[in-house]
């Protein structure tokens, strides 16, 4: 009987959380109904609508007046004390992480962390030119994401010898950390360990 209750649940529990997450998602995005008179409001119409505003956003500032209005709000952001900062700060990471030509996390590393007989998944980054300049050796800058939330994290520079690249997909490496390694293979960690020894 127990081993039949672990396969319900194995086929319940990510069932729950994902209706849980797309019951959460969807009901955040039904805020923009309130944009509309009560009664167009559909439940589940947020998502179209939601969908709808960002995509006429992104097709507004992709023209000469758009991108006018988007530099006069953000001018206008940068002279609220409190705002300028928490916006810039936001700003400077979705503009790394969402921009087409973003070099942001652009492969894959493992590297001696939080001790040298142990490895981590790493992201490189962009090493700031004023830190190349100090560093003796060739750095690179990693940012090695915490299990299972991956926004947070550690910034690092290490030196680019000490690191190993692999050959696997950013999202796959995303998967292994917030599974905490029971969703994506580790075959290609393994696999590149065993060749550096």
């Amino acid at each position: 009987m127990k081993k039949y209750l672990f396969t319900g649940l194995l086929v319940w529990v990510p069932l729950g959380i994902t209706i849980w997450v797309l019951d959460l998602t969807i009901g955040i995005m039904d805020q923009s109904l309130l944009l509309l008179p009560a009664a167009w409001r559909v439940p589940g119409m947020g998502v179209i609508l939601t969908v709808a505003i960002v995509g006429l956003t992104g097709l507004l500032a992709r023209n000469v007046f758009g991108q006018r209005l988007l530099d006069m709000w953000n001018a206008l952001l940068q002279r609220i004390p409190v705002v300028n900062s928490i916006y810039n700060s936001v700003k400077q990471v979705s503009d790394t992480l969402l921009t087409e030509n973003s070099s942001g996390f652009g492969k894959v590393l493992l590297v001696r962390y939080p001790h040298p007989q142990a490895w981590s998944l790493a992201f490189q980054t962009t090493v700031p030119g004023e830190v190349s300049r100090v560093m003796d050796d060739e750095h690179v800058a990693v940012f090695i994401p915490t299990t299972p939330s991956p926004v947070n994290g550690f910034y690092f520079f290490v030196r680019k010898a000490d690191t190993i690249e692999l050959d696997i997909k950013v999202d796959v490496a995303f998967k292994s950390i917030i599974s905490m390694g029971v969703v994506a293979s580790p075959e290609d960690v393994v696999n590149k360990l065993a060749a550096n020894k």
